[in-house]
């Protein structure tokens, strides 16, 4: 902004103009580009510690599931079916076996999804073992590689 003052000479009055304190054009896009430059080598760094996180997530919540799954087995003798599902860890099952000795609290609060927002998979009897439990990855779909790689209960 400029603003006018009136200074007074011995030779009558003299308008003169004064700066007012700022940032120039220049200093500006000096610090758009170094905001830039600092944008572009650590985003790349931060979205790969996410895509870290949200596998190391669904390996714990496998890992808690396959310990409700085994004190479900410890108290009733047996897996809940693949019919039964994940949800009887949560309520008593309706269909197939019942459970005799089910705990009136269940053996999970909530049924967690994968980070990617699709239920976990469970089979049993499992491929790999007693039951197979997995997330489908970012992809939502079986198979794939990198992020889309299943992560699986049967390998660390």
């Amino acid at each position: 902004m400029f603003e006018t003052r009136i200074q007074r000479n011995s030779g009558g009055v003299v308008p003169r103009i004064s700066q007012q304190p700022g940032f120039s054009l220049l200093e500006i896009m000096v610090v758009i580009v170094i905001m830039g430059l600092l944008i572009a080598v650590v985003a790349p760094n931060v979205l790969q510690n996410q895509d870290r996180a949200m596998v190391e997530k669904a390996r714990a919540d496998i890992s808690v599931l396959e310990q409700a799954l085994d004190m479900y087995k410890l108290d009733n003798h047996v897996y809940p079916t693949t019919n039964q599902g994940l949800q009887a860890l949560i309520k008593r099952p309706d269909t197939g076996k019942q459970p005799k000795n089910y705990r009136s609290d269940g053996y999970i609060k909530r049924l967690p999804e994968d980070p990617w927002g699709t239920p976990y998979v469970y089979i049993q009897p499992g491929e790999h073992g007693p039951f197979d439990l997995y997330s489908t990855g970012a992809d939502g779909e079986e198979g794939g590689e990198g992020l889309a790689r299943d992560i699986v209960n049967w390998q660390e």
